[in-house]
């Protein structure tokens, strides 16, 4: 008897780039604006900008879609 399997889910390659899920479960992203303009920026805000940061709840549901394996 041949049994139906579901389909596996394809991660979006996009969002597996660019966020990272913690052993936790949080959603981490980097920060913008670090390509160019720099000489402008100041060390401190560059500083800031170097650390990740949690993603927002809104936006939480769609990037778990994105990445149903959690890569």
């Amino acid at each position: 008897m041949k049994k139906n399997k579901k389909m596996k889910l394809k991660t979006h390659r996009g969002a597996a780039k660019r966020f990272k899920i913690t052993s936790t479960g949080k959603i981490m992203r980097w920060h913008s604006g670090k390509r160019h303009l720099l000489g402008t920026k100041k060390p401190r805000r560059m500083r800031k900008l170097l650390n990740k940061v949690q993603v927002n709840k809104a936006d939480e549901r769609n990037i778990r879609l994105a990445l149903p394996y959690g890569l």
